[in-house]
């Protein structure tokens, strides 16, 4: 198994981020020639999903996204945490990133990542912006 970390500092509260050449060059540096690939974010209030890369999609899901979990709806995660000993000031992040996924996989054959030609892995920060951490994890022979 290859390891390597993607350290991402996000710029606002909620963006997306492409991933998809970053991946591909670990899986090269990994050596694996016929496995799989997953990436996976170590954070509740972001996500990793799989679509394709056009700026006009990305604004499209981040309206789904933003009317799928408005910022104004009373939750009930918005408020004192006393194990945190602060107000919880991000349920949306949380949702959406429930809605969205914590990871993706793809096959690697030949030593290449193989995945669909529209196909590129977002990065997606909903309660930023902080400093991320992103785990590609690659597993074969």
């Amino acid at each position: 198994m290859f390891v390597k970390p993607i350290t991402i500092l996000t710029k606002t509260y909620n963006e997306m981020d492409l991933l998809t050449r970053q991946v591909e060059q670990i899986v090269a540096e990994s050596g694996v020639k016929n496995g799989m690939v997953t990436v996976l974010t170590k954070h509740t209030t972001t996500g990793v999903t799989v679509n394709e890369s056009l700026e006009c999609l990305e604004s499209d899901i981040e309206v789904f996204l933003s009317r799928m979990a408005p910022e104004d709806f009373p939750y009930s995660h918005a408020r004192m945490l006393k194990d945190y000993g602060s107000t919880a000031g991000n349920p949306t992040g949380h949702l959406k990133a429930y809605i969205t996924g914590n990871h993706c996989h793809f096959p690697i054959i030949d030593g290449e990542m193989v995945r669909g030609g529209a196909q590129d892995i977002y990065f997606c920060e909903f309660d930023g912006p902080a400093k991320r951490t992103v785990l590609v994890i690659v597993e074969g022979e």
